[in-house]
């Protein structure tokens, strides 16, 4: 009888697994798939291109993530990106928190394809219609950030990502804001899992820029991210003190803005 519960035990720790895992995976595909692409990979122009600079343009209040099936909140901070030998890797210094758990971690940002939009966005209201934008692109690629063994419910973050910049006019490298004023606006949207090291079962964990990607029922904002009320006990509620005018919402947004990393 023992046999066939830790058998069934280890069944479902498989499939919990897998389905995270996949997640990663299906993004990664669904991007490829998208027809907003033209058909060739031009990662190669790009080889000589530094994109560190990418992954610390956005202010850590609006960079949004869960861990867990409760959507409970994380926060992730990128501290220092820089380009490896390849030209298509980058060394990575962060830190994480959940709750009051701060961990470092560090790992690499591997890119696997660039992929180029069919037609460039003028922005709102046309907004960027005369600065000669010569195209839009999207990177695809894996990540795989570790935190040390030492440290208090640590474990290995891994899985796919997306992130989108411009080529201006002088052929210079932005990250891609031009759609920033959509509701649906996001960037550097990273999907996969934490896998803690004591422990076989692994959390979904995503995270990204203003919006986070397969965020299910836990955003309910329009014109930007809200959590809605079932998930505010985990993490979410200072996020919610912080909209509006009064002294409460001050509080909070600087509680948001707050350099925890430091």
């Amino acid at each position: 009888m023992k046999r066939i519960i830790c058998f069934t035990i280890a069944l479902i720790c498989l499939n919990v697994v897998c389905r995270a895992q996949s997640e990663a995976v299906l993004f990664k595909k669904r991007e490829l798939n998208k027809g907003n692409f033209s058909k060739e990979d031009v990662k190669q122009q790009f080889a000589s291109y530094d994109f560190s600079k990418l992954w610390d343009k956005t202010p850590n209040e609006f960079i949004y993530g869960f861990i867990g099936p409760d959507y409970q909140r994380i926060r992730i901070k990128f501290i220092t990106v820089t380009k490896g030998p390849s030209s298509n890797s980058y060394a990575v210094y962060g830190k994480s928190m959940v709750k009051a758990n701060i961990s470092d971690f560090k790992g690499t940002i591997e890119i696997t394809d660039i992929l180029k939009l069919k037609y460039v966005s003028k922005g709102l209201n046309d907004e960027h219609k005369n600065e000669g934008i010569k195209g839009q692109f999207v990177i695809l690629g894996n990540y795989i950030f570790t935190e040390p063994n030492d440290q208090s419910h640590a474990g290995i973050f891994k899985g796919s990502f997306k992130s989108s910049f411009y080529l201006d006019k002088n052929d210079e490298i932005h990250y891609d804001d031009i759609d920033q004023q959509s509701d649906s606006f996001t960037n550097n949207e990273f999907v996969g899992t934490w896998n803690p090291y004591n422990k076989d079962l692994s959390k979904r964990c995503n995270w990204g820029d203003y919006r986070i990607p397969n965020g299910g029922s836990l955003d309910g904002g329009a014109g930007e991210f809200s959590p809605v009320d079932k998930y505010l006990l985990f993490g979410w509620q200072n996020k919610r003190d912080s909209f509006g005018n009064d002294a409460k919402a001050k509080q909070a947004n600087e509680e948001e803005q707050a350099l925890w990393w430091k």
